[in-house]
C-alpha cells in the first residue's frame, strides 16, 4: 500500500441533549436573518419540530418549511425545494431529518447556486464550477445512521433512469451539525435498527477499505464499537439518552471515515434501493455478511484486528457471527428476497453494482459475475464459496 492520502476532519458539530435550542442564535449570529428548513412530511408532524421552528422565529429569522421529500429524495423534490428557497429569498438551508431530508437539504443548496443538471455533480466527474457560492448548510439529524450532516456528499435519484445518483462538493459540507439525542427519542425500534446498521456498514466499509488513511480506521473501529455497544440498547429502550447519543456520534463517525472508501455492500445496496425502493441501511445490513463472505480473501487480518479490538473472540469468523447475531436481534431478514428483490432482476443489478462508484473502491476486485454471485448468494442465504 502505498502512503499517500488526502485527509478531511469534517465540521463543528454542537453534540448533547438540548443542544438544538442552541442552534438559532448560532444562525443569527452568522448574519442570516432568513432561512429555508428542509424536513420530511414524518419529521414535520412531529412535536418538537414545531418548537424547532418556533424558536427560529423568536430569534428574528424569517423562516419557511419545505417538506414534500420522498425517503429517497427525487430530482424533483430537490427542484421544488429551490423553488421555495428562492420564492423566500432564504440565505441558507436548514436540513432536518434522516438522510432523506439531509441529502435533500444539501441538494437544494447545490441547486441553487448552478444552473447545471445535478447529476453534473456525480462523485464521478470532475467538479464543475459554480454560479455562485452553495448557501450556508446547517444540519439537524433525527436518526442515528447515514451520517448525511458531516458529509460532502448526497445521493439523489433519477426516476426516469431508476439510479440513484451520488452528488459531490466539498461547500455540501455543512457549517455546523446539532446532534441531540433527545430529536431520535420518537424513532420506532426497526428504524432504529436500520439506520444502526447503515453506520455500522459505513465504519465497517472504511475501515477495510484498501487505502491508506489511519485516521479513518482509527475513528472507524469507534464507530463499530459504539455500535456494538449500543444499539440494542436503543432499540429496546427507545428514551435512553447515553444510548442515543452514542449512535448519533457513531453515525456521525462512519461518515466521517468513509471518506477512505466504501465497498460493494453499497455499490449493491443502490441498485437495490433505487429498483425495490427498499430502505438504504436495512439493505445494507441483509448484505453485509456475504460481502463480508466474498471479500474474506482480502481483508481476513484487517477483520481480525477489528475483532480483537471490539472483544470479540475467533478472528473473522468471530466478527461475521457477530453481525449475524446482531442482525438476528434487530430482525434483520438473511435473504434479499424480504425486501421484495426478484431473481428476474438480479443481471441488472450486478450490472447497475458494477457503474457506482463504490466499487472500484472494494478491497477484493469484482466483476459483474462476481456481483451476481454475491446478489444469487444472498437470495438464496448462503455463503458457501462466496470467498473462492
Amino acid at each position: 500500500m502505498e502512503l499517500r492520502g488526502n485527509w478531511r476532519i469534517p465540521t463543528e458539530i454542537l453534540a448533547g441533549a438540548g443542544r438544538i435550542a442552541e442552534l438559532p442564535g448560532r444562525v443569527r449570529d452568522a448574519g442570516i436573518s432568513r432561512v429555508l428548513i428542509v424536513t420530511d412530511p414524518g419529521v414535520a408532524g412531529l412535536p418538537f419540530f414545531a418548537g424547532i421552528v418556533e424558536s427560529f422565529e423568536k430569534a428574528g429569522i424569517a423562516t419557511a418549511v419545505f417538506k414534500d421529500v420522498h425517503p429517497d429524495p427525487l430530482a424533483e423534490d430537490v427542484a421544488a425545494g429551490a423553488a421555495a428557497y428562492k420564492a423566500h429569498g432564504a440565505q441558507a438551508v436548514v436540513a432536518i431529518g434522516g438522510g432523506s431530508g439531509l441529502d435533500c437539504g444539501k441538494s437544494v443548496a447545490l441547486a441553487v447556486s448552478t444552473s447545471r443538471p445535478l447529476w453534473d455533480f456525480e462523485i464521478t466527474l470532475p467538479t464543475p464550477a459554480l454560479d455562485s457560492p452553495i448557501p450556508p448548510i446547517f444540519a439537524v439529524p433525527t436518526t442515528a445512521g447515514t451520517g448525511s450532516e458531516v458529509g460532502r456528499a448526497s445521493v439523489v435519484i433519477d426516476p426516469a433512469k431508476r439510479r440513484k445518483y451520488i452528488l459531490l462538493h466539498a461547500q455540501m459540507l455543512p457549517r455546523l451539525v446539532v446532534l441531540d439525542p433527545e430529536l431520535t427519542y420518537g424513532l420506532p425500534p426497526f428504524i432504529t435498527a436500520w439506520t444502526g446498521m447503515d453506520a455500522l456498514a459505513h465504519s465497517l466499509e472504511a475501515f477495510y477499505g484498501p487505502f491508506y488513511h489511519p485516521i479513518a480506521d482509527g475513528i472507524a473501529i469507534e464507530g463499530m464499537r459504539l455500535v456494538k455497544e449500543n444499539l440494542i440498547t436503543a432499540v429496546n429502550e427507545p428514551r435512553n439518552t447515553a444510548a442515543r447519543m452514542n449512535m448519533l456520534a457513531a453515525a456521525s463517525m462512519g461518515a466521517t471515515a468513509f471518506q477512505k472508501a466504501l465497498g460493494a455492500i453499497h455499490s449493491l445496496s443502490h441498485p437495490i434501493g433505487a429498483r425495490f425502493h427498499a430502505h438504504h441501511g436495512l439493505t445494507n445490513a441483509v448484505l453485509m455478511p456475504y460481502v463480508l463472505a466474498f471479500n474474506r480473501p482480502c481483508i481476513e487480518p484487517k477483520i481480525a484486528y477489528a475483532a480483537q479490538a471490539l472483544g470479540i473472540e475467533n478472528g473473522f469468523d468471530g466478527f461475521l457471527n457477530w453481525v449475524l447475531e446482531l442482525r438476528e436481534a434487530l430482525n434483520i431478514p438473511h435473504t434479499l428476497e424480504a425486501l421484495k428483490v426478484t431473481p428476474d432482476a438480479l443481471e441488472d443489478l450486478a450490472a447497475e453494482a458494477m457503474a457506482d462508484p463504490n466499487t472500484p473502491d472494494n478491497p477484493r476486485k469484482a466483476d459483474k459475475a462476481d456481483m451476481l454471485r454475491i446478489l444469487q448468494a444472498a437470495m438464496a442465504g448462503t455463503m458457501g464459496g462466496l470467498g473462492d
